[in-house]
């Protein structure tokens, strides 16, 4: 008899470390999710109150940087293409672990979050792609709609209060680290003119020595920090957007941990640089490039221009109808099943708040019309009231599913037994049912003598009621 194929889970329960792991990592992009979304803020106050509007634009058109490197770069490139670098940096880091170490490791189970993600940057471009055609409009923003900004996205969550429960988390940020993959390679491809083979090469051989440094174990910040620099440098001028050495750079730092080590290089490197682009490089790029005139020509501009239209579009309906639809089909053909506690309008919630496309789009969108200011400003409007579209309707489809998240969030973190383990990953261990069992016989203990002592003053009190109503008048 033929033993029936076991069904897969579906936004399950994490394992404890993955759990642990993951409460970490956005915790830190929370604190920068928030500190981008003031960044955007003062952006657009600079950019649009009369009076200091001029400022903005003069400011981030200074120039500095050693010419003869052909560094000599305005504020707003060194913050596209020097502090996205590091932005980069760690989203490489993040997918090395995933590939090695978290979900994307098992091709079963990366199966799923992966076609999701493929899903919700292929929709975004083709309802761009359509509106443009209807709409006789330029093709060269097809790429805007497709990224997602997980910093951004879980501001919303932050502002919301939202209790996301880990698995839900935990979905939202590998199609994060998945859509972060493929926009690099976007980048890579897709923006890339003409080439400095020689600028190249060197950047090559730099990525060797990194790797080779890594492999013999050699320590120290002084010596990966100029070599960094280096790469980078050679990267840029080579004619291949910058951001391609960070990544490269991420991806060569081993992610797995050995016998005795607490922690692996990679999460410990990624430990230390990633406040730094969560809570630096990544507000001052949206300082930098989210300043765009929101007057109101400008903002029906968004509407009617079918390249605006099209952002706009592709990041509230592509993205969530994209990843919505593809994990619908992938979760139907691979037979996984839901996890009871969840339903599908959350998986649709998850989908619209991966609307919101900030860093990385508005960074495309910069690549993509680059002899058309007028127009890379509407586009990067777009951008922005696209996401700010995708977070009002992922907050409203949150908030009637907040109780629910709430109670599951509270299971997940339960610790009754004072252990500093969540009971939930406890319940097939006997030590646990042991010392549960010895914390209720010590509270049933100190029930029954409670018991004992109020049913003591109660027939104390009865006794001296009954005797005073004997007593002669």
């Amino acid at each position: 008899m033929a033993t029936p194929t076991p069904t897969r889970k579906f936004l399950g329960r994490l394992s404890l470390p993955e759990s642990r792991f993951v409460a970490n990592a956005l915790r830190t992009e929370t604190v920068g999710g928030v500190l981008l979304l003031v960044a955007a803020i003062a952006a657009l106050m600079w950019a649009n109150i009369p009076g200091i509007s001029d400022s903005y634009n003069s400011v981030r058109s200074f120039h500095i940087g050693p010419a003869s490197l052909g560094l000599d770069l305005s504020l707003q490139h060194w913050a596209a293409d020097g502090l996205l670098a590091i932005f980069f940096f760690v989203a490489g880091i993040e997918l090395k672990r995933e590939l090695v170490a978290g979900d994307l490791s098992d091709a079963k189970a990366a199966a799923l979050p992966v076609i999701a993600a493929l899903c919700g940057m292929a929709v975004p471009a083709l309802v761009y792609v359509l509106v443009n055609t209807l709409g006789s409009g330029s093709m060269d923003g097809w790429a805007v709609p497709t990224a997602t900004d997980i910093a951004f996205a879980l501001a919303v969550l932050a502002v919301i209060g939202t209790s996301l429960p880990s698995a839900l988390r935990a979905f939202l940020l590998t199609l994060a680290v998945v859509d972060d993959l493929f926009a690099i390679l976007i980048i890579a491809v897709f923006f890339t003119n003409e080439i400095d083979f020689l600028a190249l090469g060197g950047a090559v051989v730099g990525l060797v020595l990194f790797w080779f440094l890594l492999r013999a174990g050699v320590r120290g910040w002084y010596v990966y920090v100029p070599l960094a620099l280096a790469i980078w440098a050679l990267m840029y001028n080579s004619g291949v957007h910058a951001t391609i050495a960070g990544v490269a750079m991420g991806l060569m730092l081993r992610c797995t941990r050995k016998d005795g080590e607490e922690h692996s290089p990679g999460e410990h490197i990624e430990h230390l640089v990633r406040p730094l682009s969560a809570g630096l490089a990544v507000p001052l790029f949206a300082l930098f490039s989210a300043g765009v005139s929101l007057s109101d020509d400008s903002i029906a501009q968004v509407f009617t221009r079918p390249e605006t239209l099209g952002v706009v579009l592709g990041l509230v309906v592509g993205k969530t109808v994209g990843i919505f639809g593809g994990t619908w089909l992938a979760a139907r053909f691979t037979k996984a099943e839901l996890n009871e506690d969840l339903a599908w309008p959350d998986v649709l919630a998850v989908a619209s708040l991966a609307g919101i496309g900030f860093t990385v789009s508005l960074l495309i969108g910069e690549l993509a019309f680059p002899g058309d200011a007028v127009l890379m400003d509407e586009v990067k409007a777009a951008v922005l009231i696209g996401s700010l579209i995708a977070a009002i309707v992922a907050s409203v489809l949150l908030k009637m599913r907040d109780r629910k998240y709430r109670a599951l969030t509270e299971a997940e973190e339960l610790d009754e037994d004072l252990d500093g383990i969540p009971d939930i990953y406890e319940q097939d261990k006997p030590d646990y049912h042991l010392r549960m069992a010895k914390i209720y016989e010590e509270k049933a203990a100190e029930h029954r003598r409670r018991a004992a002592a109020a049913a003591l003053i109660d027939s104390e009190a009865a006794g001296g009621s009954s005797a005073g109503g004997n007593r002669p008048a």
